[in-house]
């Protein structure tokens, strides 16, 4: 008798259902109700930051980045230069230079055109059902399945952050509300639900806590700020380290 050795990554293609865009658009639907709350709380901010509706919404449409927007309407509202802002922005939104290099072993095949669109809407929340799906498999239209998740989601946040903006005019003080806090607690929401939905909970756990460690020390010989960024760009070497050690 001749034992067939399978691989379990290619069964599981085998065995996956054909990408669609209104596949995309039903795996999105779990993250919906946190992409409203949170993109309600970034149209408040940046009302009582002092942009206009109409530049919420262009934000939300073309920066497309809630922390990143969080940070831009905190340091407007403070009077900061728009060198300062862009420069802290391009920082904030470094990691999305790793989530698009996670992902695009699986859009080697497309044309550069459909890589730069799935790259620009990309957010840690539709990386995070991504990664998932893609690594069990779609068994074809990987790129109709991605623009369905993708789209969804940011039309979802600019209706968001529009009636944020458009009600913010009645919560004029958000931290009073806790409205700034939104965003880490959702971060801190899916962080939970990523390593509960792995078989493996160390390596995910070491990473979370090694980059807890280096916050906290890099907090006392730097100012904050900087030492969030500075976190965020060392989290993922961590990660690499311990995966590596592993």
């Amino acid at each position: 008798m001749t034992l067939i050795k399978t691989d379990p990554i290619q069964q599981a293609r085998d065995t996956a259902p054909e990408g669609s865009f209104w596949l995309g658009v039903k795996d999105c639907v779990p993250t919906l109700l946190g992409y409203l709350s949170i993109g309600f709380a970034a149209g408040v901010v940046g009302k009582t930051s002092g942009l206009s509706g109409l530049e919420v919404v262009l934000m939300s449409t073309f920066l497309y980045a809630g922390s990143a927007q969080f940070v831009f309407a905190g340091m407007f509202a403070a009077g900061a230069g728009p060198l300062s802002i862009m420069l802290t922005v391009l920082f904030v939104n470094m990691r999305h230079l790793l989530l698009s290099a996670a992902i695009s072993p699986y859009f080697r095949n497309q044309p550069a055109w459909k890589n730069v669109l799935i790259g620009s809407q990309l957010t840690d929340e539709t990386f995070g059902v991504a990664i998932q799906r893609l690594r069990t498999g779609i068994s074809g239209g990987a790129d109709r399945w991605m623009f369905g998740l993708n789209v969804t989601a940011q039309i979802n946040w600019i209706i968001a952050t529009w009636v944020g903006a458009y009600l913010g005019a009645w919560i004029p003080d958000p931290d009073a509300v806790g409205l700034p806090y939104a965003l880490p607690a959702m971060f801190a929401g899916l962080l939970v639900m990523q390593i509960a939905a792995q078989h493996r909970k160390l390596p995910e756990l070491l990473t979370a806590v090694g980059a807890v460690i280096f916050l906290i020390v890099a907090m006392q010989l730097m100012p904050v700020n900087i030492a969030v960024i500075a976190a965020i760009l060392v989290a993922p070497l961590i990660g690499m380290g311990v995966e590596r050690w592993r």
